[in-house]
């Protein structure tokens, strides 16, 4: 199955990519939403957090209580490090359950910490960041989340920086402007992507390509 990973920075409008390529019938696997999933009331993570951290990070409802986890996690990178090794095994599995059932020309896996996370790029036959200016990012995570601009600088400063993204890319989305212009680059792409799937079923050869062989928009 030809594989395309899609990341960007906090606020970038990944989620929106992901919905445009939806709309073409591919299947998308958010990495985000399997967290969510696993750290709701009864999801399969809560147990294992409970035990790492206590039931401070529990909250009324049995899910895992995100303002006091995140505020620890940015205190103290080894207790992020420890949150990762709980939930990153367990949003592979069922990543790759998914991938396996899917019946779409290609998938698109949404991991927004692709980057960071190291492992995950193994999964990627091509890399695609959705960028736009950070004080774009910064104004869209604090309208759409509540949080105070130092909160969301804070966050943005503990991801790579948007140049290192860049670097690693094979396509790049900008989604600065406006939304039609999103749409034909998506729609662009998904040809683009179509004829590497093919190229990949009749070949039946990795064709994994080194970043810098981009497409922008």
């Amino acid at each position: 199955m030809y594989t395309v990973c899609l990341t960007g920075g906090i606020g970038s409008g990944k989620s929106t990519v992901a919905r445009l390529f939806e709309a073409h019938g591919v299947a998308v696997i958010d990495a985000d939403a399997l967290a969510h999933a696993l750290t709701a009331p009864g999801g399969g993570a809560i147990a294992a957090i409970r035990a790492a951290f206590g039931d401070q990070y529990i909250d009324a409802a049995g899910a895992l209580d995100r303002p006091k986890m995140r505020a620890l996690a940015f205190a103290d990178p080894a207790a992020r490090r420890r949150l990762e090794g709980i939930l990153h095994p367990m949003i592979r599995t069922e990543s790759e359950r998914l991938a396996a059932a899917a019946t779409s020309a290609y998938i698109i896996h949404m991991i927004p910490l692709l980057f960071e996370s190291g492992r995950s790029r193994e999964r990627c036959m091509r890399i695609l960041v959705v960028d736009c200016d950070e004080r774009i990012q910064v104004e869209r995570v604090m309208a759409r989340s509540g949080l105070a601009r130092h909160e969301v600088e804070a966050i943005m400063a503990s991801q790579v920086t948007r140049a290192a993204r860049l670097a690693g890319a094979h396509d790049v989305l900008d989604n600065s402007g406006a939304p039609e212009k999103l749409t034909e680059r998506v729609n662009a792409l998904h040809q683009t992507y179509l004829a590497l799937a093919q190229q990949v079923r009749s070949s039946q050869s990795d064709t994994r390509v080194p970043p810098g062989t981009r497409h922008s928009g």
